[in-house]
């Protein structure tokens, strides 16, 4: 199979993604770490991730 990475912010695109890496906590100094990894529903129940956050509300849209 083919892997692909992108830097994405939208998160209609993101809950359709099949693995998810979310870096942070913030960006610059304070980002770099990875604060989530796994599938979109395992990010949103990913207390810490503002990523999984805002994912778990687009999940039940």
């Amino acid at each position: 199979g083919n892997s692909i990475v992108i830097i994405e912010h939208n998160l209609d695109v993101i809950k359709t993604a099949d693995w998810i890496v979310d870096l942070g906590p913030e960006g610059g100094d304070g980002g770099g770490k990875v604060i989530a990894k796994g599938s979109p529903e395992q990010v949103a129940k990913i207390k810490g991730s503002y990523t999984g956050k805002y994912l778990k509300v687009a999940l039940n849209k």
